[in-house]
C-alpha cells in the first residue's frame, strides 16, 4: 500500500511578511545610500571651487536647463574600470557626466553635463559611452542633444580608450547632423581633441570668463612659438564670438546662457522630419507701418539699421540673433511671422556697407544650411553692394568662400523669400536668394536698386570717352549717373522681366511676407538623386 504523502508544518506566514519586509527595507536603504553619493559629485569641497570659480555644478546647470521636474537620469550609477596609476581605488558614480532626458516649455530633449567635480570632468571609456548612449537615444526619438561642456580633456590614465571614446563621439555627431539638432554649451575648459565634438554641432554657446575652447593650450604654445598668451586671449568667448567665429552665442553668466538655450530651442523642430512649433501671437498678420517708408536714406551712401526693420515686422518684435559679434556685415537669426518660425538673413548697410567678404559668407552659408536642414523657411533681407574688394579678400580666398553661401541657397528646398531694400550690384544680386537661384517669391522696395554695379562705377566704363571729352565733366557725370540709376538701377526693369514678383509699398512687408508664407506652406521640391554634394569646403 503506497505511503501517504507527509503532512506539512504550517508556515508563519507573519514572519515569512516581516522577513521579506526587513530585506526590502535593506535594500531600498542601500539604494538611497548609492543615489545620494552619486549625487554629491566630487564631493562638497570640490562643488565649493566649482562655485568660487564662478560656475555651476552640474546638476545645477540641468536644473536651470530643462523644465522643472522633467530630468529623468540613467546610467547614475555606471563607473569606470580602469586599474592603472591608482585609478581602481578611485571610483566615482556618475563617472564625471550627467545623462538623461528631460523637457524644455513641455517638449522632450536629451542632454548630458560634464560634471567637472569629479576627475575635472575628464573623459574615458565609460563616460563617453554614456554620452553615446544618450545620443543613440536621441536618434531614435528624434528629438534634440544639448551638452553642457566643463571637462579637463582625455582621461590620461585611460589611454587610448578615452581617445577612442572621443571618436565614438565625433561620429554620433556627424551622423546626427541634420537629424536632430545639436547644441553645445562651453561652461569651462574645452580643450585638445574635446573641442571637435561642439564644432560639429550646429549652435556653440559661451560664458564670459569661464569658459574656453583651443586645440592646444596656453603652455604647449609656448613651448613650441615661444608666445605667451592666456586661455582668455587664446580661447575664451569674446574671441571666438568676434574673431575666430567657432561660438554663436555668448553670455554673461551660465544662467542667461542656459535661458538663451531654452529660448533657441523654442524656434526648432525636433527633428528633420518635423514643421518648426508654432505660437500663439496678439501680433495683427496684417500689421503695417508707415515708418519703413522712409527707413531708407534718399542717399545711396548713406548707411541705416537694418535690424530695426527685422523687428518692426516680425512678431511681437522679437528676433534671436545668431553669430551677433562675428562678420557684422550679414545679421542671421531666428523670428517669427503669424507664430511661425523663419530664419532671417540681412545685410547691415551699417557695417562695411553690408558687403559680403569671406566670414559673412561662411557665417549666412552655415546658417542657410541649417535652416534647410530643419524645415525652417528662409527670409532674406538684401542690401548688398557686391563683394568686398581687395587683396587680403582675393587671398583669403572670397571666391570659394562667397560660393558656399552661393551653393547653401541653390541647394536649399524650403520656402525661400526675398526683400530687396536697397542696393542688390552685380554676383551678390544672383547669390542673395535671387529668383535665378530657386528663390519662391522676391519682392523689392522702390527704393530698390539691381544692376551690374552701382550707377557711378557703370558710367566711368560705359561714358569713358564721353566724359573725358566733355567741358564740364562733373556735371555730365551727375547727368549721366542719374540716368543709369533710373533706366537700370530701378526695380521696375527686374519686375518687367519677372526676377521679381512685386514691388511693394514697405509699410505692408509684413503682411506681404505672411500672406506669402502661408501659400508656400505646402511647397513641394527636391534635388536631384546623389549621396551627397561637393560644395566648396
Amino acid at each position: 500500500m503506497p505511503s501517504l504523502p507527509r503532512r506539512l508544518e504550517p508556515v508563519n506566514q507573519q514572519s515569512a511578511i516581516n522577513n521579506q519586509q526587513s530585506s526590502n527595507t535593506r535594500r531600498l536603504r542601500r539604494l538611497d545610500l548609492l543615489k545620494k553619493k552619486a549625487l554629491e559629485g566630487g564631493g562638497a569641497e570640490r562643488v565649493e571651487k566649482q562655485h568660487q570659480a564662478g560656475k555651476l555644478t552640474a546638476r545645477e546647470r540641468l536644473h536651470l536647463l530643462v523644465d522643472e521636474g522633467s530630468f529623468d537620469e540613467i546610467d547614475l550609477f555606471v563607473q569606470h574600470d580602469c586599474g592603472h596609476f591608482g585609478l581602481a581605488k578611485k571610483k566615482v558614480r556618475g563617472d564625471g557626466v550627467v545623462t538623461g532626458y528631460g523637457r524644455i516649455d513641455g517638449r522632450p530633449v536629451a542632454v548630458f553635463a560634464q560634471d567637472f567635480t569629479v576627475f575635472g570632468g575628464s573623459l574615458g571609456k565609460m563616460h563617453a559611452a554614456k554620452i553615446c548612449k544618450i545620443m543613440d537615444g536621441a536618434m531614435k526619438l528624434g528629438i534634440p542633444i544639448v551638452g553642457l561642456n566643463d571637462s579637463g580633456g582625455a582621461r590620461i590614465q585611460e589611454g587610448v580608450e578615452s581617445l577612442g571614446g572621443y571618436a565614438d563621439i565625433f561620429l554620433r555627431n556627424t551622423l546626427a547632423s541634420g537629424v536632430v539638432p545639436q547644441i553645445s554649451c562651453i561652461l569651462g575648459p574645452c580643450a585638445g581633441g574635446a573641442v571637435y565634438s561642439p564644432a560639429i554641432t550646429d549652435f556653440i554657446f559661451m560664458v564670459e570668463q569661464t569658459s574656453y575652447m583651443f586645440v592646444t593650450g596656453p603652455n604647449v604654445i609656448k613651448a613650441v612659438t615661444h608666445e605667451e598668451v592666456t586661455s582668455e586671449r587664446l580661447g575664451g568667448a569674446a574671441v571666438h564670438n568676434e574673431t575666430s567665429g567657432v561660438a554663436h552665442f555668448r553670455a554673461r553668466n551660465e544662467a542667461e546662457c542656459l535661458q538663451t538655450v531654452r529660448r533657441l530651442v523654442g524656434f526648432l523642430p525636433q527633428n528633420n522630419a518635423e514643421e518648426p512649433p508654432v505660437v500663439a501671437t496678439a501680433d495683427d498678420p496684417a500689421r503695417r507701418d508707415t515708418r519703413l517708408n522712409v527707413h531708407v536714406p534718399d542717399n545711396p551712401q548713406r548707411p541705416y539699421d537694418m535690424k530695426e526693420i527685422l523687428l518692426t515686422v516680425l512678431d511681437d518684435r522679437q528676433f534671436l540673433e545668431v553669430h551677433a559679434d562675428f562678420a557684422r556685415n550679414l545679421i542671421v537669426g531666428f523670428g517669427r511671422f503669424n507664430g511661425r518660425p523663419v530664419g532671417l538673413v540681412a545685410q547691415q548697410p551699417a557695417v562695411l556697407a553690408g558687403c559680403l567678404d569671406i566670414h559673412s559668407s561662411v557665417k549666412g552659408a552655415r546658417f542657410v544650411r541649417f535652416c534647410d536642414a530643419f524645415n525652417i523657411p528662409l527670409v532674406t533681407f538684401v542690401d548688398v553692394p557686391g563683394f568686398l574688394p581687395g587683396v587680403a579678400q582675393e587671398h583669403g580666398g572670397i571666391i570659394v568662400n562667397g560660393a558656399k553661401l552661393l551653393y547653401a541657397y541653390c541647394e536649399a528646398t524650403v520656402p525661400k523669400l526675398t526683400v530687396i531694400t536697397r542696393k542688390a550690384y552685380g554676383g551678390a544680386y544672383d547669390v542673395m536668394n535671387s529668383k535665378h537661384i530657386r528663390a519662391d517669391v522676391n519682392f523689392a522696395w522702390p527704393t530698390a536698386e539691381i544692376a551690374v554695379m552701382g550707377p557711378e562705377g557703370a558710367v566711368n566704363i560705359i561714358f569713358k570717352k564721353e566724359l573725358e571729352q566733355a567741358k564740364d565733366p562733373a556735371k555730365t557725370r551727375a547727368r549721366l549717373i542719374e540716368e543709369y540709376r533710373k533706366k537700370f538701377a530701378s526695380p521696375y526693369i527686374a519686375a518687367e522681366k519677372g526676377y521679381l514678383d512685386a514691388v511693394i509699398e514697405p509699410a505692408d512687408t509684413r503682411f506681404r511676407l505672411i500672406r506669402a508664407l502661408e501659400l508656400l506652406r505646402t511647397k513641394r521640391d527636391k534635388n536631384p538623386p546623389k549621396k551627397h554634394g561637393n560644395m566648396p569646403l
